[in-house]
C-alpha cells in the first residue's frame, strides 16, 4: 500500500512565528504525521516578520516566477523554504513584496485589521495549490489550519476540482474561531474568480463576514477538527446538523493522543468519496 501523501497548510508554524496554538499545531502535527509513515509537505505565508537569515529562508528559484490574477492585476508569486531539522521536514513558504513584506502579520500597529487581508489570503491559498501543481506532488489528504487557508477547500471543489493533482483529494478544515468579529470586503467574491470558478460558486462568500467564510471552508471540506474548548453559534449549529466527518479534540495537550486521532481521521476520510458543499 503506497504512503498517504498529506499537504499541510497553515497561517503559521513555530519556530518562524511566536508560539500560538496554531502554530504549535501546525509545527507538531506534520512531524507526528510523518512519524506514522506518512508523507508530507507543509505551507505557510512568508511574513515580514519571519527573519530569514535566521531561520536560513532561501528562495527556490524552479518554483518561483509565475503570477497569479488577482482581481484583474497580476501579482509575482515567490517561492522560499526552510528546514526544521530536528523534525526532518520542510516548510514551503508563500511570498510576495506587495503582501508579506510588512513587518506585522494581520493587524496594523493600531491593532487594526489589514484592509488587504482577503487579497492576501486569495493569494497565499491559490500561491500554495499552484506551487503543489509545480512539484507535481498529488496530496491525498490537504489539511488547513486558520482562517487565512479558508479558500483552499473553496479552490480544490471548485477552479481545481478537474487538474489531476487535486481531483482525489480530501480537504480537511480546522477552525480556531480566531477573528470572528471581523468582516472581508464584498469585492471578495470577485477576487475568487478564476477558470473553473462560477457565480453560483461563489455564493457562500456574499455576506463575507469572518463566521461565514469559516462556515464556507466547513461546508466545503470533507471533515472538519475542531476544539471542544472552542464555541460560536453559528458555526456550532452547523456542525451539529452537519453529515460530514467531524472530529471534536477534547484538549490540544496531549499531543500524541491528537496526532494519531488525525491520523485515523485521514484514512477514514481516504475511504469515502470526496463530499459536495452541504
Amino acid at each position: 500500500m503506497k504512503k498517504a501523501k498529506v499537504l499541510f497548510v497553515s497561517q503559521e508554524i513555530t519556530p518562524f512565528l511566536e508560539l500560538t496554538e496554531i502554530s504549535k499545531i501546525a509545527r507538531h502535527l506534520p512531524q507526528g504525521i510523518q512519524e506514522k509513515g506518512k508523507e508530507i509537505r507543509t505551507f505557510m505565508p512568508r511574513f515580514g516578520l519571519i527573519n530569514e537569515r535566521r531561520n536560513q529562508l532561501h528562495e527556490v528559484i524552479r518554483l518561483s516566477g509565475m503570477n497569479l490574477i488577482i482581481d484583474d492585476t497580476d501579482h509575482p508569486l515567490i517561492i522560499k523554504v526552510a528546514s526544521i531539522q530536528s523534525a526532518r521536514m520542510q516548510v514551503y513558504f508563500i511570498d510576495n513584496e506587495e503582501y508579506f513584506q510588512r513587518k506585522s502579520i494581520f493587524r496594523d500597529a493600531k491593532k487594526k485589521f489589514h484592509k488587504d487581508n482577503e487579497d492576501r489570503m486569495v493569494f497565499f491559498c491559490r500561491g500554495v495549490l499552484e506551487t503543489v501543481k509545480k512539484l507535481g506532488w498529488a496530496p491525498d489528504v490537504i489539511h488547513c489550519h486558520g482562517w487565512m487557508t479558508s479558500l483552499i477547500p473553496f479552490f480544490v471543489k471548485t477552479g481545481y476540482k478537474d487538474d489531476p493533482m487535486f481531483k482525489n483529494s480530501r480537504v480537511v478544515y480546522s477552525s480556531y474561531y480566531q477573528d470572528l468579529d471581523e468582516t472581508m470586503s464584498p469585492n471578495l467574491v470577485k477576487k475568487l474568480k478564476m477558470d473553473g470558478v462560477t457565480a453560483e460558486d461563489t455564493k457562500l462568500y456574499k455576506d463575507p463576514t469572518m463566521v461565514n467564510v469559516n462556515l464556507a471552508a466547513m461546508k466545503l471540506a470533507d471533515g472538519v477538527i475542531k476544539s471542544a474548548e472552542e464555541k460560536n453559534a453559528s458555526i456550532d449549529a452547523y456542525l451539529k446538523k452537519a453529515t460530514k466527518p467531524l472530529l471534536t479534540i477534547p484538549s490540544y495537550e496531549d499531543e500524541s493522543s491528537f496526532v494519531s486521532a488525525c491520523s485515523d481521521f485521514y484514512d477514514e476520510l481516504l475511504e469515502t468519496e470526496p463530499v459536495l458543499a452541504d
